[in-house]
C-alpha cells in the first residue's frame, strides 16, 4: 500500500482532465465514438498513462476515491472534488403526483437523494468561458 500512496502524490485534477480532454477531442473527430461512454477499464488506462503508473494502481485510486466519496457524503452530506464538482445529499419533500397511465393521483413520499453539482472550472473547460 505504500507504493500506492506514493504514486498518488503525482495525480492531479489537471492531469486527469488533460487525458479526458484528449479523449474528447478524438471523439469529436470520430462521430461513432460520441455515442460510447468511457468504461472503467478505459478510465483506468487513461489515468495510468497520465500518472505514469500501472492500471492496477489507477484502479485502486478510482476505488479508493469512490469509497472516500461515499463515506464523506454519508458523514457530512457532501463530497467536493476540486475543479470537477460536488456530490450533495439532499432531502426532497413529499408531494402529490399522478400515474400517467391511469391519471390517478398518488402520494410520493419524502426521500433523500444524491445530486451532482458541476464546478465552474469544469463548466468553463467544457463549454468555454462566456464573455
Amino acid at each position: 500500500m505504500a507504493s500506492f500512496s506514493w504514486s498518488l502524490t503525482h495525480v492531479t485534477c489537471s492531469n486527469i482532465l488533460l487525458v479526458l480532454k484528449r479523449r474528447a477531442s478524438h471523439a469529436i473527430n470520430d462521430f461513432a465514438i460520441l455515442s460510447l461512454l468511457m468504461t472503467k477499464a478505459e478510465l483506468q488506462t487513461a489515468l495510468a498513462e497520465a500518472t505514469q503508473t500501472d492500471k492496477r494502481t489507477a484502479g485502486v485510486f478510482l476505488d479508493t476515491l469512490s469509497a472516500l466519496a461515499y463515506k464523506e457524503i454519508k458523514k457530512n452530506g457532501e463530497f467536493v472534488l476540486p475543479g470537477f464538482g460536488k456530490l450533495v445529499k439532499q432531502k426532497s419533500k413529499a408531494r402529490t403526483g399522478f400515474n400517467p397511465k391511469t391519471q390517478q393521483k398518488i402520494k410520493i413520499p419524502a426521500k433523500t437523494v444524491v445530486k451532482f453539482r458541476v464546478a465552474k472550472a469544469a463548466k468553463d473547460g467544457i463549454l468555454g468561458v462566456k464573455k
